[in-house]
């Protein structure tokens, strides 16, 4: 459904070290980094022969408003990518909003929830049964 989304933090450098963690948890790849300009880029841009592919960055702005409801949420591809992004959001400057767990949208929903060191809501979730 997402092609990109964008999201601002008010300290690019803080905030990297925290999106660099997760999303090496969750095994997505940093495409770019421009502090002069400002951004940090993660996943890859969609194009005509590729048009399933998801791209998020991160930029420079004010800190954001306070929005309870407002949230972003990564897929994981096992629970221990859930596991392991919450593990390294809290390792590296988020705060714990939900450890990992099954929640109660559906029988397989394992997520995990952090605030980003700007207060942004972050979620990762697999929907996958566990694998034991």
């Amino acid at each position: 459904m997402l092609d990109h989304v964008s999201l601002t933090v008010s300290d690019l450098v803080r905030s990297e070290r925290f999106y660099d963690a997760i999303f090496a948890a969750l095994g997505v790849v940093k495409v770019g980094s421009e502090h002069s300009e400002a951004w940090i880029g993660y996943g890859e841009r969609s194009d005509a022969d590729h048009p399933e592919r998801s791209y998020f960055s991160v930029r420079l702005g004010p800190t954001p408003d306070d929005a309870p409801r407002r949230h972003t949420c990564f897929k994981a591809p096992t629970r221990a990518a859930v596991d392991a992004f919450w593990h390294a959001g809290v390792a590296n400057g988020g705060i714990d909003l939900g450890a990992p767990g099954l929640r109660h949208y559906h029988a397989s929903y394992y997520a995990a929830f952090l605030y980003d060191p700007d207060g942004n809501r972050i979620e990762a979730v697999c929907h996958q049964p566990d694998k034991d």
